[in-house]
């Protein structure tokens, strides 16, 4: 029915699915008196903010892009606002411009709504969800319901707020783990321990860490496997930037799989933003899980995890349906994926499925790196350039670490197929050395070096870092500098991506005709790999849009995005890594 001619006060006392076609006017037009009336509705004192509980919406809009900022702007609000009021969102916003495909768009939006409306499992993801979603409203102020549940994801940059639950639980967790001691001061064994058979491994998640993870937003998989999403997925989704991975590599951050077939690791670095919840080992020792039912699980639970994002203000429909078809996999989550026996097949059900595997090491275990097939793209971390300072930050399990790290970048040089040096720079830990850097350059060739400033995620107990360690973006740009002019005519820097305080230095290779060439051509990489004949990392290589470059105006902002900046840091030109 026209909008017009409903009663707006019946809003507050219906019980119904509203599905709005909503256009824009710059103009008087017959969306006036509704407009109107839920603005005032939304920003009246008098009025309760859950007003509008019982209702569940979706919206599309209709516009004209040659508006600029104005595009679909009531749709919008109009969506902001019934979030805001209580109602509850039952798909993203979907938008419309009538310079451009509005039929099809609209067809493509419509399809999925009614899919969505019409599953099995739609009325039970609807309740079980316990996210509250509009505490991602569009800034700060704009959160009436802000529940904060253990269950939702938190920005990097909200973390600070959220110091004195992280202390709370600590202290909780310390509690939990307490374990009476022998007379030597070691931890007895405890019931549990002794009860399961000698020659049985055990699970590498028990039920407290399973706990533990599950409160931090993972999902766990099986015994020993893990999925997330990362914040950057749900900046993408609502078109407020991708990672530094799109940046540097063309990787869609909403159609990207953060995940883990391994969750224990062999170090236990200063900087990990997992505060060391996870396990430890120098081999896997334990209750291994079959590579098909990790894949499928982690899959699974990563479009769940989607599903649950449709209700955030913001979300772009076209991006929301591309983000159920994965094109990447980030092993790079937490622990050492390279650690799981069977990563050779999970990675080959990977690449089956025609999704790209970025795999990232530690460089402590070189025979599973020498027999490691190849992915896409192979990273090692290297977080410093001396074995005392890599002892101080990495803190590894292995006494012959240093070996073993040099004995990775020996691999790493032999491997013929793309590979990246990762740095993490963390103030006053290992900045300086650069000599030392660029002779671990020279020993591993890494086609690429991506340099990062350490994020700092708050208290977490395990180490005594603060964020009078992270770097700002200009002193990672003078580190970065002053390592490319040691490195000669080799390397140049490429790429930067300053809103995540990373830059990526490039093998001059990759830079063809006074053009760099750092993204990767995906399809072409599957085509050769199944050719199963011999091929390198220039043989899948595609150009570097003018934006990601370094120096560039936009510092590796897409352009196509809106840069959402919180109202506190606008005039703030000196964020440090996460800021903004």
């Amino acid at each position: 029915m026209d909008i017009v001619e409903y009663e707006t006060e019946d809003f507050l006392s219906e019980s119904a699915i509203c599905i709005f076609l909503i256009s824009t006017y710059n103009v008087e037009g017959p969306l006036d008196w509704f407009y109107k009336w839920l603005e005032d509705t939304r920003y009246d004192f008098r009025v309760d903010k859950q007003a509008l509980s019982k209702m569940k919406f979706a919206i599309f809009g209709l516009g004209d892009s040659a508006y600029g900022d104005q595009f679909c702007i009531q749709p919008r609000n109009i969506d902001k606002w019934l979030g805001q009021l209580g109602a509850k969102r039952l798909y993203p916003l979907g938008e419309g411009d009538k310079n451009s495909d509005q039929e099809k768009n609209f067809e493509a939006w419509k399809k999925s709504l009614v899919d969505m409306l019409f599953d099995p499992s739609y009325a039970l993801n609807n309740v079980s969800s316990n996210l509250n979603y509009d505490s991602y409203s569009e800034s700060d102020s704009d959160s009436d319901n802000n529940n904060n549940s253990d269950t939702e994801m938190v920005d990097v940059e909200d973390i600070g707020a959220l110091a004195p639950k992280l202390q709370a639980a600590r202290k909780s967790k310390e509690e939990e783990e307490f374990v009476y001691k022998n007379s030597n001061g070691r931890p007895k064994r405890t019931l549990s321990e002794q009860e399961v058979p000698i020659n049985e491994p055990k699970e590498m998640v028990t039920p407290m860490l399973r706990k533990s993870l599950t409160k931090q937003g993972y999902k766990v998989v099986g015994s020993h496997s893990g999925v997330k999403i990362c914040r950057w997925t749900k900046s993408a989704l609502r078109g407020r930037g991708s990672c530094y991975k799109f940046c540097f590599y063309g990787i869609q951050s909403h159609r990207c799989l953060e995940t883990t077939p391994s969750l224990a690791c062999s170090n236990k670095c200063v900087f990990c933003w997992r505060h060391h919840t996870n396990p430890v080992g120098k081999e896997f020792v334990w209750k291994v899980d079959p590579p098909e039912m990790i894949f499928s699980e982690c899959l699974s639970n990563h479009y769940k995890m989607i599903n649950e994002m449709k209700g955030i203000p913001g979300i772009r429909a076209d991006r929301f349906q591309e983000a159920f078809n994965v094109r990447h996999c980030a092993l790079s989550l937490v622990g050492e994926p390279i650690l799981y026996p069977h990563i050779n097949e999970f990675i080959k059900l990977l690449h089956d499925r025609h999704i790209s595997s970025f795999m990232v090491c530690n460089a402590q275990h070189p025979s599973r790196l020498r027999a490691l097939d190849k992915v896409t793209q192979l990273y090692v971390s290297v977080d410093a350039s001396t074995k005392e300072s890599l002892k101080k930050i990495d803190r590894p399990l292995f006494k012959d670490f240093w070996e073993r790290f040099l004995e990775c970048l020996d691999i790493l040089s032999q491997k013929g197929q793309r590979t990246v040096y990762r740095l993490t720079l963390v103030k006053d830990y290992n900045t300086e050395e650069i000599a030392n850097y660029v002779e671990l350059v020279r020993r591993g060739k890494p086609d690429f070096i991506e340099v990062k400033g350490v994020t700092y995620c708050g208290y977490g107990g395990a180490s005594k870092l603060t964020m009078a360690n992270v770097p700002y973006h200009n002193e990672v740009i003078s580190f970065v500098k002053h390592l490319n002019e040691n490195l000669g005519d080799t390397y140049e820097i490429a790429t930067e991506h300053s809103h995540s305080c990373s830059i990526l230095i490039a093998n001059t290779k990759f830079k063809i005709n006074n053009k760099w060439y750092t993204w990767i051509d995906y399809d072409k990489f599957f085509e050769l790999l199944e050719k199963g004949e011999h091929f390198t990392s220039l043989d899948y290589i595609a150009p570097t849009p003018s934006w990601a470059l370094f120096g560039s105006p936009e510092a590796g902002f897409n352009p196509e995005d809106q840069r959402f900046y919180r109202k506190s840091k606008k005039n703030n030109n000196s964020v440090k890594n996460g800021g903004c």
